[in-house]
């Protein structure tokens, strides 16, 4: 893998059932949401209606071991959601999906079909390895408030992505900050997808077996990568 991730032994430790897929991608093309991602997204939200059946996503077992997790770490579920329960919630609600650029539709309709959060990070902004951690609460986390950029500080114990600069995404998969966010120019890429017990490993391997699909799709002369689970 050209981008090493590693998850220390203390969040072993707090989620013994947690694994994700790196979907690795170069020469990827981005650019303004299509008519093509927004039919996905549209998709997504009538795939994520028929697997709930009528439940809100909390009360979806892998959305609920979430919720365990978070409040596990010191977060509290309900005010800060974890991404695919934020994302689930907004596709059923009026307000539906955003359309932001191409390679985030594709991955946020991928979270929202699976309810599985999906990240993604652009590799040329990441500076060194990629560890999920638990924080010591000194780490700095850039992101920007009233359009200013403000340096913020993860709780002691949360867990959180980071890299050699600083934090990359608060509260495990909660809030990621601009630094490593997917812009319109971006062209390389890796994409987190993370589950915990008790999702079957094999429905993120084919999660992330889709996504490479659809960024095949959008991008055609892409390379991509889908790595094993860990």
């Amino acid at each position: 893998m050209t981008l090493t991730l590693t998850v220390s032994d203390e969040v072993r430790v707090l989620a013994p059932g947690f694994t994700h897929v790196a979907v690795e991608a170069d020469g990827l093309v981005n650019g303004p949401s299509t008519e093509g991602t927004s039919a996905l997204l549209d998709d997504a939200a009538r795939r994520l209606s028929g697997r709930l059946a009528g439940r809100a996503p909390h009360e979806d077992p892998h959305m609920a071991a979430w919720r365990e997790i978070y409040t596990a770490f010191g977060s509290k579920p309900s005010r800060t959601r974890n991404s695919a329960e934020a994302l689930a919630k907004r596709a059923l609600s009026g307000a539906g999906l955003p359309r932001i650029n191409v390679l985030v539709d594709v991955y946020n309709a991928i979270s929202v079909a699976h309810l599985i959060p999906v990240g993604g990070e652009d590799t040329d902004h990441i500076r060194g390895a990629m560890r999920l951690v638990r924080a010591t609460g000194d780490e700095a986390f850039v992101t920007v408030s009233g359009g200013e950029e403000v340096v913020e500080h993860p709780d002691a114990g949360e867990v959180v992505w980071r890299d050699d600069t600083g934090v990359t995404c608060r509260r495990w998969n909660w809030r990621q900050g601009p630094r490593t966010r997917l812009t319109e120019e971006s062209t390389a890429a890796v994409f987190l997808l993370e589950s915990l017990a008790p999702m079957p490993v094999a429905d993120v391997v084919a999660a992330g077996a889709e996504l490479a699909e659809l960024l095949q799709k959008f991008s055609p002369g892409a390379r991509i990568t889908v790595h094993a689970p860990e």
